[in-house]
């Protein structure tokens, strides 16, 4: 039993790992339960694209001495209504506009990256150091993760009948341009708040595969957003271990903690399927 103790002690002793716990827990749970409203939409390349299209945000805001995320919230948003003006005024479909403005954006960062390299750490950029955290990013992560939860929670009834049915929405008198505007506002926000964990190239997995893995379990959505955010969490303290234990990356270990997750929880779902398909001609012969 000391032994146990000792083994989930013993990363907690050290300030470094309590930061990026904190970080990475809220940071796996905003992301996740924003996730449930991404793939109910099928928002999961607009996701992609908004957590790529921040990165030159990062770099010009370490250039000029601001806080990352100020940066990041600019080019995310940005990102956004570029794709919105882009679907808008032109034939292109959104898919191809969002394709365009995310890898814009992503390759003007990495020109960014490499015309003040002296400045900026790529790695760190790409794929988080959350074991680097100070006080006060660990103070920005918090504000942001519960402000962008706190906000969908309390929208949640808005923003799930625009998801199911956009036309009844309106008929309601809620307004569906808002109604997206908001969640992909929300969108940004997160990103940056998984930006911090996981990097802008891992980040895309924290919106997608909690919402994903929920969609296996369960068909109601009042319960996708508490199993998704609790999955997530779980995963974010496993991954926090497992990289401490076996000296990995922080960022990749939560990521593919989550993966595994959703690989458990589609055998389950495969798995259950065949075994209604099988007991099914048996009900039917009791039955007759």
């Amino acid at each position: 039993m000391s032994a146990a103790l000792a083994w989930i002690t013993e990363p907690l002793a050290f300030e470094f790992m309590q930061r990026a716990l904190a970080v990475t827990l809220v940071a796996a749970v905003a992301c996740a339960v924003l996730s449930c409203w991404l793939v109910l939409i099928g928002w999961s390349l607009m996701g992609d694209a908004v957590s790529h299209a921040v990165l030159p945000g990062v770099v010009l805001a370490y250039v000029v001495g601001l806080p990352f995320a100020v940066g990041a919230l600019v080019f995310g948003v940005g990102a956004v209504a570029l794709i919105g003006t882009v679907r808008e005024s032109t034939r292109v479909k959104a898919d191809a506009a969002i394709g365009v403005v995310f890898t814009t954006l992503f390759a003007l960062g990495l020109v960014l990256v490499s015309v003040v390299p002296s400045q900026i750490d790529l790695n760190h950029i790409l794929f988080g150091n959350v074991l680097g955290v100070t006080d006060a990013e660990l103070w920005q992560v918090l504000v942001l993760g519960v402000l962008a939860v706190v906000i969908a929670l309390v929208k949640r009834r808005d923003l799930t009948l625009h998801a199911f049915d956009p036309t009844h929405a309106h008929a309601v008198g809620l307004h569906p341009r808002r109604l997206s505007a908001l969640l992909l506002g929300l969108l940004a926000v997160t990103s940056v708040v998984g930006l911090q964990a996981v990097g802008v190239v891992l980040v895309v997995a924290m919106l997608i595969i909690p919402g994903a893995t929920a969609t296996l379990l369960t068909r109601r959505f009042s319960r996708m957003l508490v199993i998704a955010p609790v999955t997530a969490a779980v995963c974010a303290v496993v991954g926090i271990y497992a990289s401490y234990y076996l000296d990995t990356s922080v960022g990749g270990t939560v990521v593919l903690a989550q993966g595994l997750a959703f690989t458990a929880a589609y055998v389950v779902t495969i798995l259950a399927r065949r075994r209604r398909t099988a007991t099914r001609p048996v009900r039917e012969a009791v039955a007759a």
